[in-house]
């Protein structure tokens, strides 16, 4: 097989064009072509708007064509080898827990099921089903359920957001978690997509699917089941305490996937009233911004703006302003909405979404600015939660509460003057949003930066700074202010704990949050594993006990090697 890269086409052009494209630059005819399959396919608007492509050919002469052609486009197509989950293993007696139903507890959970340890998945929200119908509900009437919202229920925060799956990290259990989403309903898209999304349609359907391969494969899965407490003992984890709908219950516990989300901040305040080591961290907070989507378009394909060919345009600005703050756009949703993401009571949170289509009319962002400890006005791990609420809280007092947001039109808001209206940009949020001055509810650090950076990034895309944009206050809850601590076998200094996913401070989105999950599942197979080897060689030495083959000391001594491993690995 031959690999051809950078295969250039004009929107709109076919699978004829590109095999006729691919031919040209082997130096073949099209009949020569054996197979041709895509690899990775983007959006090139730099200059003119064009498809970009990476394929995989198979010739009957490959060896020709690679002298013939020379190209530095085309090289031998290297084997890949993909993940493989750990094999079969007779479940424990005590199975290992989940504790949220995330990105990162959905994988981990899939893991440890596809290995027979049927785990126990606790989520303290509801199935996604119900949770939508909950957040339509939020969404249309401003009655926040604290329990079921866009932070909270199966899918964790990205079921409600525009599902990408891009990331700026190499792993190979991504290939995995692509093809387990595909399997369970999502678009095939997002296989060869440099940037792929699902978009919160189709993450619904693949939610729902994976929920029944986990139930399929011998998992306990608890919906309205929140962790409520950590029974420890010397150090480790004995049990866990879970508030169910029957109440609060006592869970035997050894092995115990942590996957909070960025937004559970009661199991945060429990874990650091536990003793369980934890450390405040930076993140970014800020607004949304709303464009019109045509605009944007217009502003990155030129002539092809509106082309069927082309997907709705998106973009990544960034820049680093003389005080030392970085501004930057974050989480961008083209052709979605900006939606009410709270999950505490009197506290506005704004978030982006978008469906797979990504056909509305808005195109929309976080503009955020970086945050640091020393920002937050407080000490102690939990100080960026405090700052968080605080910024929540003011958001919701000057949206004159029911959940409706504060917003501003770009030019009032570098005019430094309210707003009383929209422009050509109709604000998409929803319970509504009230007019105002951002500056009444944001910290006069992030107001500036945020007036300071927004013409820097005009200027590296046209009309990203224009008057009739839409600010609406506040983006609080890109990333978990909070980090717990776990070394090289994924455990807290608390044994038996893993700290997993977004929440713990190990991921940054659906994808890396998949796979830490995955990765932390991974090493409590092989303590396992190494535990059962433990267990078999300590009955073959008591066996030899019984019919000496060697001293008894020697035996003594066989034993006190395998007890000293086992305390070791667990």
């Amino acid at each position: 097989m031959l690999k051809i890269e950078n295969i250039k086409l004009a929107p709109g052009a076919g699978p004829a064009a590109l095999a006729a494209e691919t031919a040209r630059i082997l130096k073949v005819r099209e009949k020569d072509l054996l197979s041709l399959r895509v690899l990775r396919r983007s959006v090139d608007a730099r200059e003119d708007a064009a498809l970009v492509y990476t394929v995989e050919a198979a010739l009957k002469d490959e060896n020709a064509a690679l002298k013939r052609c020379r190209s530095k486009k085309v090289s031998r197509a290297e084997p890949k080898s993909g993940y493989l989950p750990p094999a079969p293993m007779p479940a424990p007696d005590i199975p290992p827990v989940v504790a949220g139903a995330g990105p990162a507890g959905l994988f981990a959970a899939l893991v440890l099921a596809k290995a027979g340890l049927r785990p126990i998945l606790l989520e303290r929200g509801r199935p996604v089903e119900r949770r939508k119908a909950d957040v339509e509900r939020f969404w249309s009437t401003g009655e926040l359920d604290p329990a079921s919202n866009v932070q909270f229920g199966e899918g964790g925060a990205g079921a409600f957001s525009d599902g990408k799956l891009n990331t700026g990290t190499k792993d190979i259990r991504h290939r995995f978690i692509l093809e387990q989403l595909v399997s369970c309903g999502a678009p095939e898209d997002i296989l060869i997509d440099a940037k792929p999304h699902v978009g919160t349609d189709y993450l619904h359907i693949a939610l729902k699917n994976l929920r029944q391969e986990l139930l399929d494969l011998g998992a306990d899965i608890r919906f309205e089941s929140r962790l409520t407490d950590l029974g420890l003992r010397d150090g480790r984890l004995a049990n866990i305490t879970v508030t169910g709908p029957g109440g609060p219950y006592t869970l035997p516990c050894r092995r115990l996937v942590l996957c909070p989300g960025h937004s559970a901040r009661d199991t945060f305040e429990m874990l650091h009233a536990r003793g369980v080591p934890m450390e405040a961290k930076p993140f970014a907070v800020g607004v949304r911004i709303e464009h019109r989507q045509a605009d944007c378009d217009a502003a990155q394909y030129k002539q092809y703006a509106g082309h069927p060919g082309l997907p709705a345009s998106t973009y990544k600005l960034s820049c680093h302003l003389p005080s030392g703050r970085g501004v930057f756009s974050f989480c961008v949703c083209p052709g979605g909405e900006v939606v009410a993401a709270a999950s505490e009571t009197e506290r506005v949170v704004t978030n982006g979404m978008s469906e797979f289509a990504r056909d509305k009319e808005n195109i929309n962002g976080a503009l955020l600015v970086n945050v640091t400890p020393e920002d937050f006005g407080g000490a102690g791990p939990l100080a960026g939660v405090a700052f968080q609420r605080r910024l929540e809280e003011a958001a919701y007092a000057l949206g004159g509460g029911g959940y409706r947001a504060p917003a501003q039109r770009v030019e009032d808001f570098l005019a430094r003057r309210p707003s009383t209206g929209p422009g050509r940009v109709a604000p998409s949020y929803r319970p509504g949003v009230v007019w105002t001055d951002l500056r009444r509810c944001l910290p006069a650090f992030i107001a500036d930066a945020l007036a300071e950076a927004l013409p820097i990034l005009g200027r590296k895309l046209r009309g990203y700074d224009g008057p009739d944009a839409v600010l609406t206050a506040v983006e609080s809850r890109s990333s978990s202010p909070v980090r717990i601590p776990r070394d090289e076998t994924c455990q807290s200094s608390v044994r038996g704990l893993y700290p997993c996913g977004e929440g713990a401070g190990y991921a940054g989105g659906i994808l890396s949050a998949a796979a830490d999950g995955m990765r932390c599942a991974e090493e409590i197979v092989k303590q396992l594993t190494m535990d059962n080897e433990g267990i078999r060689l300590r009955r073959i030495i008591l066996n030899h006990r019984r019919r000496p083959l060697c001293s008894p000391a020697i035996v003594n001594c066989q034993l006190s090697i395998v007890n000293f491993i086992r305390r070791s690995i667990i």
